[in-house]
Order: structure tokens, then sequence, then C-alpha cells
């Protein structure tokens, strides 16, 4: 499903098994990875890859929406980039991604707090 937020942005929701057919189908276009982030909302994780075509000035978001148990696979192998965006998920949120090409094993940030941006306990 996609939906125009504007003629420049696109948000398109897909399901997590195909976030790397679809990476590498902006990325065949020549759209470059921008940046990529997670949330936390009502129970579930949002992760986010934008992608941007500098040709015509248009971001593409693809959103992978999750629940916590799930695991999702990393897309560094074919977007280097995503690396320390998808520590970051990791870390600081608790998303389950698998097999990021630099795994840095919850040690991108120094804090005292295992995924302080995820759910509690009492909800996972």
């Amino acid at each position: 499903m996609s939906e125009m937020i504007s003629t420049e942005n696109i948000l398109e929701e897909i399901d997590k098994n195909i976030l790397l057919d679809r990476a590498m189908e902006l990325k065949k276009k020549g759209y470059r990875f921008s940046q990529a982030h997670a949330a936390y909302i009502e129970g579930k994780f949002e992760l986010s890859y934008s992608f941007t075509d500098y040709e015509n000035l248009q971001l593409h978001t693809l959103r992978v929406v999750v629940d916590p148990e799930e695991v999702v696979m990393s897309i560094t192998e074919i977007i280097p980039a995503a690396v320390f965006y998808e520590n970051e998920m990791k870390e600081l949120f608790g998303v389950k991604i698998q097999l990021i090409s630099a795994d840095l094993q919850n040690k991108l940030y120094r804090i005292n707090v295992d995924t302080p941006l995820g759910p509690k306990k009492e909800e996972a």
C-alpha cells in the first residue's frame, strides 16, 4: 500500500519479508539510502527506511511494522550505510534484526539500560 504524502514523498508500508527486495529495487532505480529509524508505538515497532531520488527530489520511505518478538532481516548486505541505523534500532529499541553485516552486539552506545526506547519488561 503506497500513500502519496506530497508530490515528492511516498510512504510505503510493506511486509518485513519483502524489505530486502524493495530496498534492492529502489537502489536499482537510482535511489540513495538516506536514513532509517525505529519507533515503538502501541505495542509494535515501526521501522522506516528512507531513500532519496536526488534527480526528482523524491523521498521514498519503506515502513515495516512488526511485533517485538518478530525477527527482521538486515538490509546491510545491499545497503552497507544502514549498519549504524540497524545497530541503533537493535540496541535502543530491542528490534530483533538478524544478519547485520557489522553487528556491534549492543556496544554502539554507552548506556546502562537495555533497550531504553523499546517495550518495558512488563510489555514484552
